[in-house]
């Protein structure tokens, strides 16, 4: 299922300092916001907290989330993703929606299992679903309050 407007590349990393460094060598970027933050996540296994180290490199409009698993099992579709250097490693495409409930609606009718989910309510909302057989690799959507949108350096 691919719906909303694609706006992010999502790669995995044992070094994110690393990666933005070279993103900083070699990219045109536009805004970039770096954090390390506890996240209360779902996954199939249950719930349980994990702590990613995390950078948002706008190039342009599109937007490189290099993420650095950090702590929790919760975080295992990251980490189990890991290469085995301090490289890049693709992992998923994100698409941003306008309407949550809506992208539920579709999600309920489609084959591929929601893999991770979490998100704040009422300020943003994120779902991973695993479309490996399909595309290789995960698509995540995400709705966020226009103000978050702005935040995270979306326009």
């Amino acid at each position: 299922m691919i719906t909303g407007r694609h706006y992010q590349n999502a790669y995995v990393t044992r070094n994110v300092d690393k990666a933005v460094a070279s993103f900083k060598q070699f990219a045109d970027i536009r805004a970039l916001m770096e954090i390390e933050v506890p996240v209360q996540l779902w996954t199939p296994q249950g719930e349980g907290t994990g702590v990613q180290k995390l950078a948002f490199v706008w190039v342009e409009d599109l937007n490189f989330e290099l993420i650095e698993p950090k702590e929790g099992e919760a975080l295992a579709i990251y980490r189990d993703a890991l290469p085995a250097d301090d490289s890049l490693k693709f992992h998923h495409v994100c698409h941003v929606v306008d309407d949550w409930d809506e992208l539920m609606g579709k999600v309920a009718k489609q084959p591929f299992p929601i893999v991770l989910k979490g998100g704040t309510p009422g300020m943003l909302q994120f779902l991973y679903l695993d479309a490996r057989e399909w595309l290789g690799h995960y698509i995540e959507y995400v709705w966020m309050v226009p103000e978050r949108w702005a935040a995270m350096g979306g326009r």
